[in-house]
């Protein structure tokens, strides 16, 4: 998550984002970003119940790195974990339970470049792996190297909170990719002081920590920032780059309440478990729950079931790579036989014609 628009005076010598306008992903973050503050507002305390209320955090949803959660429910995450634990400290925490490889490939993307500089310089574009288009960084590199951050939280605590685990992560990174102990020359935050901010002192290792600033910021000495990196690999960062275009080109936005269940009930065939009661455990409420959801969409448990295993079998049938007693099986039929009824009343034709017909 950065900057979403607030820039800095002085020279810019690195290329904001500019967000394509109506992408599905603009308004998304990541399964990994997701999953990181979701287990830090477990471990601070908060409830089942209140999790169950935020959309797309079920297993299922967060199974894949393809999908893409709502941002608003990581907002929602952030909230949760801000009030469970108000104060400075709580982002610095969530940034500590990051090591290398929790955000997958923009962690090595901003970790293998020849410079600190050059890694998030090459990273910046492929931002919206993490989270929203809106929550670009802006990065300013004239000697000394800064990075700036906006969060989009409306809540001044939450967005302090934000803000603070962005910086200690970028800080975090940049002292894994240099190999050394990074001390920033200085650290802005745009929310009043606290009463007390010795956690920050301790967590950035610096006493040069302002607060009221224009705009929340970690400043890298110009040292630190042009050293070679002993992680650099040329031929991996192209890798990289090339794994985050396909990434970004094939990603599944979860737009609402029925994405994720779709989800889940296609995890749970997969699984040989797909009754109303385990699709249920898997998205955290209970079958009565699920049913009423169900029908606030306009649609029920036995419609969307059934239009699941018509889709699957249609891939399967049109894959040719699979037998029709094997698909039976695979989706839970009690034979072929089963499986050719289903698919007259689907399509009014049998299995072996969609086969030979192929795909349109």
């Amino acid at each position: 998550m950065a900057d979403r628009g607030a820039g800095f005076d002085g020279p810019r010598t690195a290329q904001r984002s500019v967000p394509l306008a109506l992408d599905p992903l603009d308004e998304t973050a990541s399964t990994h970003l997701i999953r990181l503050v979701l287990a830090q507002a477990r471990r601070a305390g908060v409830g089942a119940e209140q999790l169950a209320t935020v959309h797309g955090i079920d297993d299922a949803a967060l199974s894949g790195e393809l999908n893409r959660i709502p941002l608003r429910s990581l907002i929602r995450l952030w909230e949760l974990l801000a009030a469970a634990r108000p104060g400075p400290g709580g982002g610095v925490a969530v940034a500590a339970a990051a090591p290398l490889g929790t955000l997958t490939t923009w962690d090595y993307l901003v970790t293998t470049g020849s410079t600190l500089a050059g890694a998030l310089r090459a990273a910046q574009p492929y931002h919206r792996l993490v989270t929203a288009a809106a929550e670009g960084f802006d990065l300013h590199h004239d000697g000394d190297l800064t990075v700036g951050f906006r969060t989009t939280a409306g809540d001044p605590a939450v967005a302090a909170m934000v803000n603070e685990y962005v910086l200690a992560y970028y800080l975090r990174r940049a002292r894994e990719a240099t190999g050394r102990a990074v001390i920033p020359t200085s650290v802005t935050f745009g929310h009043a002081a606290p009463r007390d901010h010795t956690a920050l002192t301790d967590a950035f290792g610096t006493d040069r920590i302002d607060f009221d600033a224009p705009a929340d910021t970690i400043t890298f000495a110009a040292a630190d920032a042009t050293a070679p990196l002993p992680r650099a690999d040329p031929m991996l960062a192209d890798l990289l780059r090339s794994h985050a275009d396909l990434v970004l080109a094939t990603a599944r936005p979860i737009t609402g309440p029925l994405d994720a269940f779709r989800i889940a009930v296609a995890a749970a065939i997969a699984d040989d478990d797909a009754s109303l009661a385990a699709v249920a455990r898997r998205l955290a409420v209970s079958p009565r729950t699920l049913q009423r959801q169900l029908s606030e969409q306009g649609t029920t448990w036995r419609h969307e079931f059934d239009l699941i295993r018509y889709e699957q079998a249609k891939t399967l049938l049109e894959e040719g790579r699979s037998t029709t007693a094997t698909i039976a099986k695979r989706l839970g039929f009690t034979d072929d036989r089963a499986l050719r009824k289903a698919f007259q009343r689907w399509a009014g034709s049998s299995p072996s014609q969609l086969r030979t017909s192929g795909p349109p």
